[in-house]
């Protein structure tokens, strides 16, 4: 393998990974994601010892034990550009030997499993307020995979340029599903739908301030979208980045989406606190 420089691999005076600040032995191999980094501490509360608590920027990680299992969470930030960070770290972290600057050999690399735990607005009026959604395909509205070369199945290639021509936009959509394995181990009794990932909480996701939307009537185009058996449920900011560098580099990944608002009929949860603590701790049981 060839030798990564140390413009690509960058690594800080004490030989963590640049961003998350964090060494190869401080993280697992089940991690759990938020975006906020509050979040990180209502994960980790409720593991029986932390052994490793690191913060640098928005990227907060704890590394203990649940039950005898042990967990990294960590805080990625907002959108896919903080997801394209915190995937790559995650990865050489654990298939980079930082020593020799080599990756590892396709044999020796290890797969991890990335649950993603956040929040979502529904795009469909019979999602109810306070449920859990679990992903299956997530559809980027972003342009993160202008830059990889991600392997789309035939299918999630028609489902995207059928999203481009429903929304009238000059660029093609990227489409990738999550894992099967986790989406039932986890999310088996959680409402599995499609998700949106959008690159921005405004505009992009049809709300109205002071500046008007260039797409008109995103909301119904998202919400009425249908092609075969495919309908969208929900839209975030993360998602579509986690499945597609997810089956690049090899891991297992999924996400789960509490509902706290509901876009088609204008609601918000009172308890989102609660729903968000009632997934965390289904995901901690069940990962």
């Amino acid at each position: 393998m060839a030798r990564i420089p140390e413009s690509e691999l960058i690594l800080n005076a004490d030989g963590s990974i640049y961003h998350l600040n964090l060494l190869p032995e401080q993280i697992s191999d089940t991690i759990i994601t938020v975006g906020d980094q509050d979040r990180v501490n209502r994960v980790s509360r409720h593991f029986d010892s932390i052994e490793v608590q690191v913060a640098k920027r928005e990227f907060v990680t704890h590394t203990g034990y649940y039950k005898g299992k042990r967990i990294s969470v960590v805080s990625t930030g907002i959108g896919t550009d903080n997801i394209d960070i915190v995937m790559n770290e995650l990865d050489a972290l654990v298939n980079i030997d930082f020593v020799s600057r080599e990756a590892l050999e396709p044999e020796d690399r290890i797969s991890l499993k990335i649950v993603r735990i956040g929040t979502s607005g529904a795009l469909q009026q019979d999602v109810p307020l306070g449920s859990h959604l679990a992903t299956e395909y997530a559809l980027g509205l972003d342009t993160l995979m202008q830059f990889y070369p991600l392997m789309e199945t035939g299918y999630e290639t028609e489902i995207a340029v059928n999203v481009q021509l429903a929304l009238g936009i000059g660029f093609l959509p990227y489409c990738a599903k999550g894992s099967d394995i986790l989406r039932e181990q986890i999310g088996f009794d959680m409402i599995h739908g499609n998700t949106f990932t959008c690159p921005g909480f405004y505009a992009p996701q049809g709300r109205l301030l002071r500046l008007q939307p260039k797409i008109e009537d995103v909301i119904q185009k998202l919400s009425n979208f249908r092609f075969e058996n495919v309908q969208f449920t929900n839209f975030e900011m993360e998602t579509a980045g986690i499945y597609s560098l997810g089956r690049l580099l090899g891991h297992e990944v999924l996400s789960l989406n509490a509902i706290v608002a509901n876009r088609i009929t204008h609601e918000f949860t009172p308890d989102a606190d609660q729903v968000i603590d009632d997934l965390i701790l289904k995901v901690l049981d069940r990962i």
